[in-house]
């Protein structure tokens, strides 16, 4: 089982440059995620959620205020923190088991401990039988739950999710977020899941971080304070997540404008920079 990490963000601003000045996308953002929670934090499309994990990842680094893991600022990627995105991004030339192993690629193990632990994870993920599988021989459920192993093979303290079920149609997307609680009860890590999916947020977090848009700034946080299983279908898992769409009201009129773009590093930028170290 995975160490959990205590994650501190403390007055948290973060702009970008854009043609004429600069655009603010988060403004003093403070938060507390306490070893072994698992947090969703929930907006409208502008809201900053995907730069905040840009941040906690430590893809980026100029920015305003603290983001402390075990009290230690945050620089640069580490095997310390993983990430899935909305899409899997496998090598498509790797099976399953090489793409899992890519999250052992900086990491002080043998190659027989190595093989030991993408052993363990595609069982993990219940991927046996798969080993040798392609990614176009999977179903995007399937591979993302591949992209969760190879996040999780390398034992971090935090594994970071941006809209990792958002591509996925209902079933699936039901179905592996009841598997995700499961991997997050086995590991014990703490989680952070950033969703438009207000019930998807509901039905995994200890707490829900809405944020508000231009710039970025936390509203409210939701404390979700039910027992699993959670029932979707419930009066009281209804009543949380009504109090936060509640939240929601307040912005009507940004609901209908388009997301400000900030001038942001392309993919190809990222992505390298993030294999590199994290997974």
């Amino acid at each position: 089982m995975a160490q959990a990490g205590t994650l501190e963000i403390q007055h948290l601003s973060k702009s970008y440059p854009v043609k004429g000045g600069q655009l603010a996308v988060l403004e003093d953002v403070t938060l507390n995620i306490e070893p072994g929670e698992f947090v969703s934090i929930v907006g409208t499309s502008g809201c900053g959620k995907s730069t905040l994990l840009r941040l906690i990842v430590g893809l980026e680094d100029q920015y305003q205020g603290q983001v402390l893991l075990d009290g230690e600022r945050i620089v640069g990627t580490s095997l310390r923190r993983g990430i899935v995105f909305q899409e899997h991004r496998l090598f498509p030339w790797l099976t399953v088991e090489g793409n899992i192993e890519l999250g052992l690629l900086n990491a002080r193990q043998t190659p027989a401990q190595k093989r030991e632990a993408v052993r363990e994870h595609i069982a993990l993920v219940g991927l046996q039988g798969f080993e040798k599988s392609y990614p176009h021989q999977l179903s995007g459920g399937m591979a993302q739950r591949v992209a969760i192993a190879r996040a999780l093979v390398s034992k971090p303290e935090i594994l970071l999710l941006d809209e990792p079920f958002g591509a996925l149609d209902a079933m699936t997307r039901a179905y592996l977020q009841q598997e995700l609680h499961r991997l997050w009860q086995a590991e014990g890590i703490t989680m952070i899941l950033v969703t438009h999916d207000v019930e998807e947020a509901v039905y995994l977090g200890n707490k829900v971080v809405v944020m508000e848009p231009r710039p970025g700034r936390i509203r409210r946080i939701v404390p979700v304070e039910l027992s699993h299983p959670r029932e979707r279908a419930g009066t009281a898992f209804a009543s949380v997540k009504q109090r936060v769409l509640a939240e929601f009201s307040h912005d009507g009129a940004s609901l209908a404008e388009a997301p400000l773009k900030p001038d942001l590093p392309p993919a190809t930028q990222i992505v390298p920079a993030l294999w590199q170290f994290a997974v």
